[in-house]
This record gives C-alpha cells, structure tokens and sequence, in this order.
C-alpha cells in the first residue's frame, strides 16, 4: 500500500457480520496477542498496560464524549487499539498489590478461562430452559454457603437444597441486592397474608400499616451500617429516615445497651421493627458488631436478625478466625460478596436464609416462565436475567478449597497487624483503628504534634485536627498521582478527640501479591509526602513545636 493511499474502511455486510459470530480473530491479530498475553499473565499485562498517572475526570470524558452510535464498523484490531489507549490505559490498576485501598484484588488466573466459557455458554438463571446445569450448580453454591454459615448436616441439604418449593437463598449482583432481598423477605413475612388482608404483596405498605395497626416499620443498624440499607429502605417503601443509626462503642461496634434501649422506645410508639442488621466487617474499618448479643435482642423484640457480612463473610473459611463472627448463625438472613475475599470477579453477591422456606413471601410466579412446581431460580430473586457467576464460585470453592481460602483469610490477617505494628512503632504515624478484620485506619501525625494534642484545650485540639485532615488529604492525593501505590481515605468518629469526624488512611489488605516489602514501601513513601508537605503547612508544624 502506499503512503498516500487510504486504508480500507470495515463495512456492514451480511458477509462480515458472519464472521463477527463465526471466524476467530487470528493468532497474530491484535485480539490474538492480547488473548495470549492476557491468559499467559494477567498481572504483567496490566501493570504494562495500566498507566501509573493519575487521570482527571474530565480529560477521560472527552474520549467518550459523542452520543451518536457510529455508522461505519471497525475493524477488530483498530477497535482494541482504541480501547487500550482510552480504557485500558486510564483504568485503576486493582490488582496491583501495591494499590491497597480497594476492597478488590488480585484474581486467580484460572478464572479468565473460565469467565470466557461462562461468557461463551451465555447462561440465563432466570429459567431452567436457559440455564439447565447452571441451576443446580447454583442451588449447590448456595447449599455450601448456607453451610458456611449454619453448618447444618447432610441431611438438612440433601433435603432442601434442590427442593422445588424452597430456596435455601438467592445469587445476585452484590451486597446491595442481597441487603435488599433479605429486608424485602422480612418486610413481606412480617406483614403477611392475615384473614382478609391479602398481604403487603398484594395490597402494598399502607393497607398493610392500617391491618397490623402499625405506626411505622424501621431498621436498626449501626451507624457503621452500610448505605445500601438507606437504598433498600427507599426501595421497600419505608423510607430512608426509617434507617435508624444505633451509636456505637470505641471499637466501631454497635452499643447493644442503647440497641436494646431503642426497641423498648419503638414498641412503646407502636413502631415495628423489621430488621435489626448486624454488620460483620464495616467497609471503613473492618469491625465485627456483637452477633450473639444482637440475635438475643432481636428474638426478645420478635424481629428479623438479618447480618451483613458482604466483607467479612468469607472470614467463615477460617476455622483459626471464623470465631470473629461467632453468632452468625443465629441470624435469619447473611450477605456474603464472592467478589471480595473470595477472589471472583465483580458481581457475585448472594443471600442465604436459615431457614429454607423463607424466601417463599417473595415468590413470584408467571404461565410463560417460573411455573409453579419448577427449579426456577428467578422466583426468589429480585433480578430477573442474570449470568451464570456461580459457575466461578463453585469453581473457586474446588481449585482454592476451603484450607486455601483459610490461608489466603489467615495471611490477609497477619499482614493488616504487621502494617499496624509498623505504623505503632513509626513516631510519626498514629493507629486510629487496630485490625479485626484485614482493614485499618490510620494518618500520619508527627510526634510532637501529639505531644501538643494531649495537653492542648478542646479548641486548640479542633484547630490542630483540622489541619492534620489537610495533611492526610494532601499525602494520599499526591500518593494517588504519584501512581506508585494506593491507599483510600475516610472520615470516621475517633473517640480520643471527642468522637469528631477524622480523616484518615484507609487500607485493605487481602491482595495475597501484597508482600511485607510493599507495605514497608508504602508507609516510606507516604512519610516522604509528609516531608514534602511540611512546606505546605507550615502552619501546623510551628503552631504545635511553639506550645511544648
């Protein structure tokens, strides 16, 4: 071809639309090469083709900033140049083991064959006509989990498991859908079907308030509680106000005495509860609220005990650690994310109930689809189609087994304390939360400001604070741009100065590529920012060394 000539454009043809659906891309194409690279090693790939920059938001639209459906196709090969150089490039490298502030990791490298076949099969779980294997595959998935929580015997499963009329729980895309699922088989139970009344169901929320002479539905949680419960709440039609926070202790689990304290005050008001939600693993610091004395609590007041376990769930692996959550099974209900320490990509969420024929008040039923009678997954789930992400599940449960995942749990464990002795034994650095779970807060605080903050008064003490919010925020954007490594940032009550709320470093350790090295090389980094911004706030440092 010559330099002046054009290249050929991709057109829109019965013949090569054929292809698209039948003919392979060749070895030796772009697609080919990435295929390769990709299945020989994911990790190389990305660190080669993730680009350690920060990206501004508004640069990236510009690259995805037309509306209009393109009237010419492209070739294969143009089309992933394109998406390398504006996706690929400009995406967050999760899997680096040097980016701990995400809740996602690193994925075993069986699971992009396999995500391939699952992808390929294109599974419908709605229906045993487009799903057939897939749905006692997931029935099964959802058996060994309910067996991770309740470790029922067999005979339990070899009962309900496959049981045409009952669900022993439901799949889903993540913690949210399984928080809602859970509240909407709750808030159906509760007002069930009652002589004349037809149930919530059927006749909606404020038929079933006037029948049960309610004066209101809500949900306790701690105020560690996780947002989806506000969104389930507005979804089920009680209202976002209807989530009520309970305060909680030093050690960010819920205060039981003012739990139980609330509930006498509801009943007094005529105000049901629906749920009281335990939280196994908050998403800002990874703590445990007390599940056995909840479940108490809960069955003196006659409410659903749902527990939210989507992070910490997978601590049940562990037999050294599965005490964390001792008094999971007493809940009615537990949200568990495969996705997070069960290392499979993002949208494996699921709910299990205790007891199998539970998620009946949900059931739905049509002539042309989820027959009465039938195995079909749907009538118990709120999503409709779905994919068949219990396939890598089940697959991850038999390659990793459960003494692999009990390593992985039991490491992730030791790294979170060991970076927490690094930061205790670092002068300059201040442990805000100790790990229960793989998650710590933390910021950096040199010693003489420390000093000052015990002997200093409330005022000064709020000053001094304020500036050391700016502090953090400056380390971990630079740290972000900088595209070395990663923590997040939250702010959370600390009780030490008052419980006001503090920003500070937020890191998960459960990426098993994290090694002792990394961390040393993080914190390092994060003390020379620190230096860096001393140029910065002055103000802090001389403020703080003038009151010794």
């Amino acid at each position: 071809m010559t330099a002046n000539k054009r290249a050929p454009k991709a057109t829109a043809t019965e013949e090569s639309l054929h292809r698209i659906f039948t003919i392979p891309e060749a070895p030796d194409s772009t697609l080919g090469r990435i295929e390769q690279e990709i299945s020989q090693n994911l990790a190389g790939f990305l660190g080669d083709h993730i680009v350690a920059k920060d990206h501004l938001l508004t640069s990236i639209e510009k690259d995805f900033a037309s509306s209009a459906i393109p009237e010419e196709p492209a070739y294969v090969s143009d089309h992933m140049h394109h998406l390398l150089d504006k996706l690929v490039a400009k995406s967050v490298h999760t899997s680096s083991p040097s980016f701990i502030g995400h809740m996602t990791s690193a994925l075993p490298y069986f699971i992009l064959p396999l995500s391939k076949l699952m992808v390929g099969l294109n599974q419908n779980l709605v229906k045993i006509e487009t799903s057939k294997a897939f749905t006692p595959l997931e029935r099964q998935v959802l058996g060994m989990m309910h067996r991770l929580v309740y470790q029922e015997n067999d005979d339990f499963y070899q009962h309900w498991m496959h049981s045409a009329d009952h669900s022993l729980g439901a799949f889903c895309s993540g913690g949210t859908v399984a928080n809602i699922t859970a509240l909407w088989v709750a808030r159906n139970n509760l007002l069930k079907a009652d002589g004349n009344f037809k149930g919530v169901s059927q006749q909606g929320l404020f038929a079933a308030l006037n029948h049960y002479q309610y004066n209101g539905l809500v949900v306790l949680v701690s105020n560690r509680g996780h947002y989806s419960l506000k969104k389930s709440a507005d979804v089920l039609g009680i209202g976002r106000d209807s989530v009520i926070a309970i305060p909680t202790d030093e050690n960010n689990r819920i205060d039981c005495t003012k739990l139980r304290a609330k509930c006498l005050e509801l009943r007094q008001k005529n105000i049901a509860i629906l749920s009281i939600v335990g939280v196994a693993g908050t998403t800002e610091t990874g703590n445990v609220d007390p599940l056995e004395e909840m479940a108490g609590i809960a069955q003196e007041f006659n409410s659903h005990f749902h527990v939210d376990a989507a992070w910490g769930g997978a601590t049940l692996l562990s037999n050294k650690h599965r005490n964390i959550l001792k008094g999971v099974e007493l809940a009615d209900s537990v949200t568990i994310d495969a996705h997070k320490q069960m290392y499979v990509p993002m949208g494996a969420g699921l709910v299990v109930f205790k007891d199998p024929s539970c998620a009946n008040s949900i059931a739905h039923h049509a002539e042309y689809i989820l027959r009465k009678g039938s195995k079909d997954l749907g009538s118990h789930t709120l999503e409709g189609s779905r994919p068949g992400m219990a396939m890598l599940v089940y697959a991850s449960l038999h390659v990793i087994s459960r003494p692999g995942y009990e390593l992985l749990i039991n490491q992730s464990l030791e790294k979170a304390h060991y970076y927490a002795q690094l930061i205790e034994q670092h002068e300059d650095f201040e442990l805000i939360t100790k790990p229960e779970l793989c998650l710590l807060t933390y910021r950096y605080n040199p010693k003489q400001v420390q000093l000052y903050l015990e002997r200093c008064c409330e005022n000064e003490q709020l000053a001094i604070n304020q500036l050391l919010d700016q502090l953090t925020k400056f380390i971990q954007k630079r740290q972000r741009e900088n595209g070395k490594s990663f923590v997040s940032r939250t702010r959370i009550e600390v009780s030490k100065y008052a419980n006001r709320k503090t920003v500070v470093f937020r890191v998960v350790l459960a990426n098993p590529l994290t090694t002792k090295a990394i961390l040393n090389e993080v914190l390092q980094e994060q003390t020379e920012l620190a230096q860096e911004s001393i140029s910065l706030l002055p103000q802090l440092f001389d403020k703080a060394i003038s009151r010794l």
